[in-house]
C-alpha cells in the first residue's frame, strides 16, 4: 500500500507515523518546513514567547513575594530561546520521519488525476503515483479587503512572532485565540495594546461567562477593548467603529488575527474528483472525501483549526487508509486559550445547551477559595455543565493557572460518559488548582465544601 500525505503540520506527520505503523509504503511532501504552522509559526513560538512573558511578569511583581530584583528584557534573547526550541522539535519530527521510514520530499503538490500528483520544488517537477492521498494542507491567515492593510506596520501572526523590538504600541484586529494570546504576550512586555473585536466579547466561541472574567481581567492589566467594533481603514491613524462612533488610534504595529482559512488554492482537487463547499474540503467522521481514495484532515476542512484536532484527524484517516475502521469523535477536542491565567474549554458551553434545548444544572467554584490559586496570585472559577437528569458531565470550563493542562480531566469524563458523581468520588489532591474540579461537581449539587452554602448545609 503507497499512501501520499501532502502536508508535513502536525495531521499529516502523525499521519504518516501511524500509516507507517500499519505497514504502508509512506512519502510526506511538504511545501516549507516539518511541523507546519503549529511548529514554526504558530502555537510552539507563541507558547516559548508568552512563557518568557510570564516569567518577566512574575519577576516585576516579584516584591509581593518578598523578591527583590533589578529586572530588564533582552527581547533578542528571547527569540533566539524560541527559535532554538522550534529548530529543536522540527528536528525531532524529521528524526521522527526517518526512524519509521517516512520518504519526506520537498515541494508544492498538485493533483495530476486521482491517483497522480506532480511536485513543483527546487526549480524542477516531478510525478507521484500512491494507492490512497491523505490531504493536509492546513490554513493561511485572512486578510480582509481593508483599505491601507498592505502598509508596512500591519503584521499577521507570523510577523508577530518574527519581530525585532517590542513594539510600544500594537492594535490587534480581532479578539479570538490568537488576538488574546498576542496581546497578553506583548501587554506583559511592555507593549500598549489594544484589541478591536467584531463581537460583544472576546473569544466568542468560548464559555461567555469565563471569557467575560477573562475580559475583565485584561482591561485590569492595562489591555484596551473595543467590543462590538470593526476595522474600518488604515491610514494615518488606525480608523475603528464603534458603539460610541468612529474612532481614530494609533499605533506602531497593526497585527490583523481575525481568524484563518482553508489552504487548498493550487491543489487541483477537482482532477482528484474531490469536492469542496465554502472554500473547506468536505469530508465525513472518518475524514474520507468525495473521492474513493481520498482523505482530508485538519484545517484543510474547516471546523474547529486546532493542532489536536489535526493529529486526532490524521490517525483516523491513516488508519481508515489502511483497511481498519476508524472514526473521529470530535466531542472531546478541548480548546485553549494562553493567558495570563489560562482559559480551556471541553464539550458544551451553558450558551450551547441552551440553543440545543438540553436540560442541565452549572456547578461553580471560584478559585477565591482555592489555596494553591492564592500561592500563585490567580483568580478564576471552575464551570461543570451537567445533564439534570442523570448528572453526565456534558461540558467543563476553567479559568485558571495551568487550565490547559487541567482541561483533560474534563476531556477523559466526556469520553467515558462519566457523571458528576464519579467526579466527585475521585479524590483530588491537595493542595491543587484540580481540587476545584471537583468542587465544581459538588456544587452542581449545591454541595461545594469550600465556599460558604447555606442550601448545603440544610440538605
Amino acid at each position: 500500500m503507497k499512501i501520499a500525505i501532502i502536508g508535513g503540520g502536525p495531521g499529516g506527520y502523525v499521519a504518516a507515523i501511524r500509516a507507517a505503523q500499519l505497514g504502508a509504503a509512506v512519502t510526506l511532501i511538504e511545501e516549507n518546513k516539518l511541523g507546519g504552522t503549529c511548529l514554526n509559526v504558530g502555537c510552539i513560538p507563541t507558547k516559548a514567547l508568552l512563557h518568557t512573558a510570564e516569567l518577566y511578569d512574575q519577576a516585576l511583581h516579584g516584591a509581593d513575594c518578598g523578591i527583590q530584583a533589578n529586572v530588564s528584557l533582552d527581547f533578542s534573547k528571547a527569540m533566539e530561546s524560541k527559535t532554538k526550541i522550534v529548530n529543536k522539535l522540527v528536528g525531532g519530527v524529521t528524526g521522527l520521519m526517518k526512524a519509521n521510514n517516512v520518504k519526506v520530499m520537498s515541494g508544492k503538490a498538485s493533483f495530476v488525476d486521482n491517483a497522480t500528483i506532480e511536485i513543483a520544488g527546487a526549480g524542477e517537477r516531478q510525478q507521484l503515483t500512491a494507492d490512497k492521498f491523505i490531504i493536509a494542507s492546513g490554513s493561511v491567515p485572512v486578510m480582509p479587503p481593508i483599505p491601507g492593510l498592505s502598509a508596512p506596520r500591519c503584521i499577521d501572526s507570523t510577523g508577530a512572532l518574527t519581530l525585532t523590538a517590542v513594539p510600544k504600541s500594537m492594535v490587534i484586529i480581532g479578539g479570538g485565540v490568537i488576538g488574546v494570546e498576542m496581546a497578553t504576550m506583548y501587554s506583559a512586555l511592555g507593549c500598549n495594546v489594544t484589541i478591536v473585536e467584531m463581537f460583544d466579547r472576546i473569544l466568542p466561541l468560548m464559555d461567555r461567562e469565563l471569557a467575560l472574567m477573562l475580559q475583565a481581567n485584561l482591561l485590569k492589566d492595562g489591555v484596551n477593548i473595543y467590543t462590538s467594533s470593526k476595522l474600518v481603514s488604515i491610514e494615518k491613524d488606525i480608523n475603528i467603529q464603534a458603539p460610541s462612533g468612529a474612532l481614530a488610534l494609533n499605533a506602531e504595529k497593526v497585527l490583523v488575527s481575525i481568524g484563518r482559512k482553508p489552504n487548498i488554492d493550487g491543489l487541483a482537487l477537482d482532477k482528484a474528483g474531490v469536492n469542496t463547499a465554502n472554500g473547506r474540503i468536505t469530508v465525513n467522521n472518518k475524514q474520507e472525501t468525495s473521492a474513493a481514495n481520498m482523505y482530508a484532515i485538519g484545517d484543510c476542512t474547516g471546523g474547529i483549526m486546532l493542532a489536536h484536532a489535526a493529529s486526532a484527524h490524521g490517525e483516523v484517516a491513516a488508519e481508515n487508509a489502511c483497511g481498519h475502521s476508524a472514526i473521529f469523535d470530535g466531542r472531546t477536542i478541548p480548546s485553549c486559550v494562553y493567558t495570563r491565567v489560562e482559559l480551556a474549554s471541553v464539550g458544551l458551553s451553558e450558551e450551547q445547551a441552551q440553543v440545543q434545548g438540553i436540560d442541565y444544572v452549572a456547578g461553580r467554584f471560584p478559585l477565591a477559595a482555592n489555596g494553591k490559586s492564592l500561592i500563585m496570585n490567580a483568580d478564576g472559577i471552575v464551570k461543570i455543565i451537567a445533564g439534570k437528569q442523570y448528572g453526565e458531565v456534558l461540558g467543563v470550563h476553567i479559568y485558571a493557572p495551568r487550565a490547559t493542562e487541567l482541561i483533560a480531566e474534563g476531556a477523559l469524563a466526556i469520553r467515558l460518559e462519566a457523571t458528576v458523581d464519579e467526579l466527585i468520588d475521585t479524590i483530588h489532591a491537595h493542595p491543587t488548582v484540580g481540587e476545584s474540579v471537583r468542587e465544581a461537581a459538588l456544587q452542581v449539587y449545591n454541595r461545594a465544601l469550600h465556599i460558604p452554602n447555606k442550601a448545603a448545609r440544610k440538605a
